[in-house]
């Protein structure tokens, strides 16, 4: 039988976060120094954890140092990058490094020291239910206390003005698949469990790695490294066409700017679903570098003679999916271009299928009702990243990496997490809290004059020459 959860305030909070990933930490990081908003983030989880199965060693994140939690919206922010290293006493390592992209590892350890250091993060608290109480005005969230073990302890329930949706992604795997993720005896792991069950598929006799992004990339990069010369017995699998690199140039990252999020925001819903899919390559391609080491790897396996036994083929979908007998798997091939079919006999498979925004169903049912939604029976987002409710509904839940459809590809990415942070932040004070820019970008995305956006420039201060006297 569980018990009351610990005192809540009477008085409705300013914001509740739900969900405390990289976004909602984010989130609570820029709120901190405001005074007048009361803020609580609650997140099930016991801690910050973020993909720890993929926190490969040498694994970089895909996006500057740069773009932390804070810097690109408040870089006097005492919860930065650099200020973390500072606390650290690693700034001068880190500055002769000079690595602009850091390791997987260190970003998540930065967050952590994050997490540990905010007030206002409730880790162990699962929210149940979001409902909106139209007598008092404000929304009413139920959240169950757990304890150590994930078991609950105590039953809590706060109200809120606004709330911000951080819940994140799922894993995905494919219909096709999915017979033998309870397979026994045979070890099918996601890529986000990679990390807890390496030395499994290490030691299985010959592995299939499915999906041609970067996890695919990383994942297959690893196994290539910790297998022996010549007795690899490694496949590499995907349906894109190609093991492709991810768009990478100067101009192309300006997909990933607040203008471009402006600007796709206000397309109509059919031309942004087109572009969602044709954009693929903007951020699920594989880096560049992970695509080199790969290369340089396996060629390194020929210098005595002889190829490594590795088969790697693009273009590739599996049909169906089975058991033989208890310790090996079949994979049912076919090839998109040639329309061949094959199968594939396997004794390990890693799913590097990617994710999926985790849908927003369960946790708002109780606001079915008041709920907009676009054609495809979608929340519709507004430009403050707010979703569209009945007028009737005074408060506000504003969403974060849960806007794909509407904002385009810079929603997941960790680079706009900041400015997208302190939009919602001014939105919720009614004021400029955090001063952002009027143009982030040199390309004009649509026929709009684009002089309009010009930033006004800045008089010149004019310096008084020194005279002898």
């Amino acid at each position: 039988m569980t018990t009351p959860a610990r005192h809540e305030p009477t008085s409705p909070r300013d914001l509740v976060g739900i969900g405390i990933g990289p976004c909602n930490l984010s989130l609570a990081a820029l709120a901190h120094p405001l005074a007048e908003l009361d803020a609580v983030f609650y997140e099930q989880r016991p801690g910050f954890d973020w993909h720890p199965g993929l926190l490969i060693d040498g694994a970089t994140v895909q996006v500057p140092f740069l773009a932390d939690l804070v810097t690109l919206a408040d870089p006097t922010s005492p919860w930065s990058f650099l200020n973390y290293l500072r606390s650290r006493e690693r700034l001068f390592p880190f500055y002769f490094a000079e690595h602009f992209h850091i390791q997987r590892a260190e970003y998540d350890a930065y967050c952590r020291w994050v997490a540990q250091s905010l007030p206002g993060l409730r880790f162990g608290h699962q929210v149940d239910a979001v409902r909106w109480n139209p007598e008092r005005d404000v929304f009413e969230v139920d959240f169950t206390q757990l304890d150590a073990d994930g078991e609950a302890e105590a039953l809590g329930r706060t109200h809120t003005r606004n709330i911000v949706l951080g819940v994140g992604t799922v894993p995905h795997v494919p219909d096709p698949l999915k017979p033998l993720v309870d397979a026994p005896g045979v070890p099918v792991v996601h890529a986000a469990d990679y990390l807890a069950h390496r030395d499994t598929v290490l030691a299985a006799g010959h592995v299939t790695v499915v999906g041609s992004g970067q996890s695919g990339a990383e994942i297959f990069l690893d196994l290539l490294r910790h297998r022996p010369a010549g007795r690899e017995k490694l496949h590499w699998i995907g349906r894109s066409e190609a093991f492709a690199p991810m768009e990478y140039s100067k101009l192309g990252l300006e997909h990933f700017t607040p203008d471009y999020t402006r600007y796709f925001h206000a397309l109509a819903e059919p031309v942004r679903d087109r572009l969602v899919a044709a954009q693929w390559q903007l951020h699920k391609g594989i880096d560049a570098g992970t695509l080199a080491a790969i290369h340089d790897e396996l060629y390194r396996r020929t210098l005595d003679g002889g190829w490594p036994d590795t088969v790697l083929t693009p273009g590739v979908q599996v049909r169906t999916a089975g058991r033989i007998a208890t310790t090996k798997v079949e994979l049912h091939l076919e090839h998109l271009q040639q329309g061949s079919r094959s199968r594939l006999t396997t004794d390990a498979v890693v799913l590097a299928t990617g994710y999926r925004e985790r849908p927003l169903d369960r946790i708002l049912a109780g606001l079915d009702p008041y709920m907009r939604r676009d054609g495809s029976e979608r929340p519709r987002v507004d430009e403050e990243f707010r979703l569209v409710l009945d007028p009737s509904v005074t408060g506000s839940i504003h969403v974060q990496n849960a806007e794909l459809h509407t904002h385009g590809v810079g929603a997941p990415d960790l680079g706009l997490a900041a400015w997208r942070s302190a939009t919602i932040l001014n939105t919720l004070t009614g004021k400029e809290t955090y001063p952002l820019p009027t143009r982030t970008a040199f390309t004009s995305f649509g026929l709009d004059d684009a002089r309009t956006r010009v930033p006004q420039a800045r008089p010149v201060r004019q310096l008084i020459p020194l005279v002898d006297g």
